[in-house]
């Protein structure tokens, strides 16, 4: 287990901290809560499997755990805490803030960025992850204006020279507004949706000059990647991706989409060589597809997190390969 740690660790960023090149991604484990009154969790949890899924992680070299408070309103973090008892140094604690919560309904209310509610909520993660400081603390809402930004960045780095937080970054889809934050010392990352079927060459891009880490979210395309799903699939109502969310790209109502069950039948064999899963195969890609990228996919049992955190071993897709799924799939045809 030691020598897969080792040979998959990667530097985050500028930061001069290195992780386990696969992250463990905690949305799952926060179980229910809602958005815009829809159901934004992944169904029914048990926590103590939640517990020994995240050491499992630990023991084969997933350093780098990153959650938010968000997710089911400061459980997730709460299972986490729990999990890192007597081991909080061999994590890397990475956590979110920005959406306001009614932790009693488990509801996400709002959006709240300004530099006393980031006080307020970096005090609150500290208090249920049991720690005293967070790795890498992380802005959650994707959109901000020019203001916004600066002044959560300067708040940022108040907590930093507090000793709170030793760096931070942001959940952003927008590399514009994302390479606005490269001057701030303290700016390492950037959490971004990167997967076989949703590439981000600006984003990575953006990473690779300016030496940050580039966080991956939705590395299995909300699990479309696994293979598990058909096109008799239903799922649960309590299901994200059946909840009706208008941001959810590869479900609708509950059932993956054709079209995109299409395309992973184009590129099946591909993320398949060498005897990976599909799973391991996406997870693969991520990790050919930048020296920058950790690839966070979420999780809800051993055995899930034993099938990502293998692909330490078969390490990035080669390039042959990686070339092929581009031709398949038509990605990058400018470059």
């Amino acid at each position: 287990m030691l020598d897969i740690a080792v040979k998959g660790r990667r530097p985050l960023g500028r930061s001069g901290l290195s992780a386990g090149a696969i992250g463990l991604g905690g949305w799952a484990i926060g179980g229910f809560f809602t958005l815009n009154g829809k159901p934004d969790g992944w169904g029914e949890v048990d926590d103590e499997q939640s517990i020994r899924a995240i050491r499992l992680g630990l023991e084969m070299g997933a350093s780098l755990i990153d959650t938010a408070d968000a997710y089911g309103t400061g459980h997730s973090e709460e299972v986490i805490g729990r999990a890192l008892s007597g081991r909080r140094g061999d994590a890397i604690i990475a956590t979110k803030f920005g959406y306001t919560y009614d932790r009693a309904a488990r509801a996400l209310v709002s959006t709240d960025v300004s530099p006393a509610y980031i006080r307020e909520a970096c005090a609150a993660s500290l208090q249920r992850l049991a720690t005293d400081y967070i790795d890498l603390y992380q802005i959650h809402v994707g959109q901000l204006s020019r203001d916004q930004a600066d002044a959560a960045g300067e708040t940022l780095e108040k907590l930093v020279e507090e000793g709170a937080i030793r760096f931070w970054g942001w959940s952003t889809d927008n590399a514009a507004a994302a390479r606005r934050m490269v001057k701030f010392p303290h700016f390492v990352a950037v959490q971004h949706e990167l997967n076989v079927f949703t590439d981000g060459p600006d984003m990575l891009a953006l990473c690779e000059s300016n030496d940050l880490a580039s966080l991956n979210r939705s590395p299995l395309a909300m699990g479309f990647l696994t293979g598990k799903f058909g096109r008799e699939t239903r799922l649960p109502a309590n299901d994200v991706r059946a909840a009706g969310h208008s941001w959810v790209r590869f479900f609708e109502d509950g059932r993956p989409r054709a079209d995109d069950l299409q395309r992973l039948g184009e590129v099946r064999e591909l993320l398949t060589t060498s005897g990976r899963t599909l799973a391991q195969g996406a997870v693969g890609w991520i990790l050919a597809r930048s020296p920058n990228t950790f690839p966070i996919p979420g999780f809800k049992t051993e055995a899930q997190v034993r099938e990502n955190l293998t692909a330490l071993e078969m390490g990035p897709l080669p390039a042959a390969t990686m070339a092929a799924i581009d031709t398949a799939l038509g990605n990058r045809d400018d470059q």
